[in-house]
């Protein structure tokens, strides 16, 4: 499968790999995929996929007021998107983002699954 280039941003790096590292093979219920090329900072699961990206800036047209979703400690913005939504984890000192398809709905159950990993390799902002 292939993901788009991506380059985290200079000294993300090594979060970036703890928190691939530490993400399930399963979520909501879509199974981990290989992506091409491989990386220590993005992860795919199912068909279509939910892609994440590790160490990525913060995202344009995100207005601080927006409402910000908590799932399991780890909060998200989130913004619509052609064939789905971009979920992005403003509350920490790497950018975390989730590219979640129409096709999974509810969106948080996705978020659910990859909370503790997020939890635990990112550390919070504040």
């Amino acid at each position: 499968m292939a993901v788009s280039d991506h380059v985290p941003v200079p000294g993300t790096e090594q979060v970036c790999a703890d928190l691939v590292a530490a993400l399930p093979d399963v979520v909501d219920d879509a199974v981990r995929r290989d992506i091409e090329p491989a990386s220590d900072s993005a992860a795919a699961w199912g068909q279509p996929p939910v892609i994440l990206r590790c160490g990525v800036p913060a995202p344009t047209g995100v207005d601080p007021t927006m409402a910000v979703l908590e799932v399991d400690g780890v909060g998200w913005t989130s913004v619509a998107g052609s064939g789905g939504v971009f979920f992005y984890a403003d509350d920490r000192v790497v950018g975390v983002e989730v590219a979640v398809p129409d096709d999974y709905a509810p969106e948080a159950d996705v978020l659910i699954d990859l909370a503790p990993a997020v939890s635990a390799t990112v550390p919070t902002s504040q």
